[in-house]
């Protein structure tokens, strides 16, 4: 039964990426953990290919539009590449799988690597409810990038995303408006580019580490890329800012129940 859940839940993370801009992805942890039942350091491998998949997916929609600026993908993802490319190959396996012990808890790598998402996805929530607004309002001159400031965020983008498994794309869009001056769509766009190709080089930096369940890893992902022509066709029928809002409360309250649920109900 938890598994039909998961599939269902897996549905979503396409609807709400094609429905909303994004925002799905940072449920594919929960999922594959808490439903799926996979441990979560593989479960952070596992996500990376999924996320990958569906915002390459929906970059390429972006991309038809007219709405992706490949030179600031660059800029911003070559940094990025590197860094979540390093940290999965280096830095997560070297991770000692008992952190500390304090008193009868024991921080392990599995909770430490979930605190850390959940952390991630109160930060995303807040993002969510707060709407991107005020990033279609902002005057940036285009004519003075910011490329050290860029392409810093681009390096510290991609080790969240190594360590997290998760796209961070509430990191990477007002990034994209502030340094790089790109409109609010152009930014969403040219942020899922940036999610996939950090995704997928991020999980090519976990092969040999973990044994890996493709026919459940493709699958998953292939549920997720069609709702994510479902959420297109309802996009243009559904107005999709109170539904991020809504969508933003959900995550919050998730992020919150993996804290309290690692911390005290373990």
């Amino acid at each position: 039964m938890s598994h039909l859940f998961g599939y269902i839940f897996s549905a979503f993370i396409g609807i709400s990426l094609g429905l909303i801009g994004g925002g799905g992805s940072i449920l594919t942890v929960p999922i594959l953990v808490y439903l799926f039942h996979i441990e979560p350091v593989l479960a952070t491998s596992y996500s990376l290919f999924i996320v990958g998949t569906t915002s390459a997916a929906g970059a390429i929609q972006k991309f038809r539009d007219g709405l992706v600026d490949v030179r600031t993908a660059i800029v911003f993802g070559t940094p990025s590449i590197i860094a979540v490319y390093l940290t999965r190959k280096f830095l997560v396996p070297s991770i000692p799988k008992s952190i500390f012990t304090i008193g009868s808890f024991e921080l392990t790598k599995s909770i430490f690597l979930l605190l850390l998402f959940a952390l991630l996805m109160v930060s995303a929530s807040i993002s969510m409810i707060r709407g991107y607004g005020f990033l279609s309002r902002v005057k940036v001159d285009k004519s003075k990038i910011n490329y050290p400031v860029l392409l810093l965020d681009g390096l510290a983008v991609g080790t969240l995303t190594g360590f997290a498994g998760a796209g961070g794309g509430f990191l990477i869009i007002p990034a994209l408006v502030f340094l790089s001056g790109l409109e609010m769509k152009k930014a969403i766009g040219t942020s899922l580019l940036i999610i996939a190709s950090n995704t997928f080089f991020g999980f090519i930096g976990d092969i040999g580490h973990y044994e890996m369940n493709w026919i459940l890893l493709l699958t998953i992902s292939s549920i997720a890329v069609g709702g994510i022509v479902i959420g297109h066709q309802l996009h243009h029928k559904i107005h999709g800012d109170h539904l991020k809002k809504g969508f933003g409360w959900f995550v919050l309250a998730t992020g919150c129940y993996i804290i309290l649920r690692e911390l005290f109900f373990k």
